[in-house]
């Protein structure tokens, strides 16, 4: 399925253009939507760019785990989160350990980068105060927690009823952990991203065996209660920046929601056909990378390339440069340590399948 390294190309690219265009003030030194006032109000919807991977990775784990064992599942998980998170940890230990950058700059004692190493370091925050190295790492916190759930699945048997009665309880236990407002709650059915996770899920089922009522129903439920979900996202982000400096309104947040909705149920249903090529295994294999990586190359780049050119080529050259890094990082980093703890398979035919798979499961 080439579209999905399309889709998910697209999700990064989102993200990197929210976070050059519109988050990332200390880096700057200035208010980004300031800087680039046509392009913030788009680039603001960025911030959803995550959505759209959670609603990929609801559709491509349940593929994943379809006919596998816990154990397997869990060796997939780990060779394709880890490496390029341990990179990118290394990255930026050695960015703020070894230079004078100050944006973004975390703070944490060597004890706080090896609880990072974990990527449960969020188990840690209320204890010790421990914060996540990276703004991005709280995503992959949402994909460990969805691991851990769809685990459960796993255990008793994938089949087409259970990952039906599996998502329909946990939509109806996120709608009321919403209302419950209980924080331990919360943190264990994610209110706010089970309906992404849920309606990739459902999207999966229609493509494997046809449509049918009740996954629809999930997806559309899922929409709904998604607008809710991105709007209240989207509110907190302009009470902390003001709109001024994050300009995005309420119908904007709904028409991005619809398409992401609209983009993903297109592709399950077939009618997104895309031929594999190079093109587009190049760009599905850099976005992991490009999303973990693009924070820390603005922090060396931005403020040093400030002044010397305008914003726009700023911005421009420091995309490209993340776009470089990433490629290198997937190619001579990250593909040989997979290669390297990825079991082996018995045929060709086994394997191919399982390799693009797992490259397209997580931002």
């Amino acid at each position: 399925m080439a579209e999905l390294d399309l889709l998910r190309f697209i999700a990064a690219l989102a993200v990197v253009a929210f976070h050059y265009l519109v988050a990332y003030a200390s880096v700057w030194g200035d208010r980004p939507a300031e800087l680039f006032p046509a392009l913030a109000p788009i680039a603001g919807l960025g911030i959803l760019g995550v959505e759209l991977f959670f609603i990929i990775s609801g559709f491509v784990i349940l593929m994943t785990v379809w006919g596998r064992g816990l154990g397997g599942f869990a060796r997939s998980r780990l060779v394709r989160l880890y490496p390029a998170y341990w990179l990118s940890l290394a990255a930026i230990a050695a960015v703020y350990g070894l230079t004078g950058a100050k944006a973004l700059d975390p703070k944490l004692s060597p004890g706080g980068y090896l609880l990072n190493a974990t990527m449960f370091q969020r188990l840690f925050k209320e204890r010790f105060g421990v914060a996540d190295a990276s703004g991005v790492y709280w995503s992959l916190w949402a994909e460990l927690r969805f691991y851990l759930l769809i685990s459960i699945l796993v255990i008793v048997g994938v089949t087409y009823r259970r990952v039906l009665v599996f998502a329909g309880v946990w939509l109806v236990a996120a709608v009321g952990a919403e209302l419950l407002g209980n924080e331990v709650v919360n943190e264990i059915v994610m209110p706010r991203y089970a309906p992404y996770f849920v309606a990739g899920m459902a999207l999966y089922l229609i493509h494997k065996y046809g449509s049918a009522w009740l996954p629809w129903l999930y997806v559309v439920a899922g929409y709904g209660i998604s607008i809710h979900s991105a709007l209240e996202r989207v509110h907190d982000r302009i009470d902390l920046a003001g709109f001024k400096n994050m300009p995005v309104t309420d119908l904007s947040v709904i028409i991005a929601i619809t398409v992401i909705f609209g983009v993903t149920a297109i592709g399950a249903l077939g009618l997104l056909r895309l031929k594999p090529s190079r093109t587009l295994t190049a760009l599905g294999g850099i976005t992991y990378p490009l999303y973990l990586f693009h924070g820390v190359v603005a922090v060396l780049l931005i403020p040093a390339l400030t002044g010397e050119l305008p914003p726009w080529a700023v911005a421009t050259v420091t995309f490209l440069a993340a776009v470089v890094l990433s490629y290198l990082v997937y190619s001579f980093a990250e593909r040989p340590i997979q290669r390297l703890l990825k079991p082996r398979r018995s045929t060709q035919t086994t394997s191919a399948p399982a390799v693009q798979v797992e490259k397209a499961s997580v931002p």
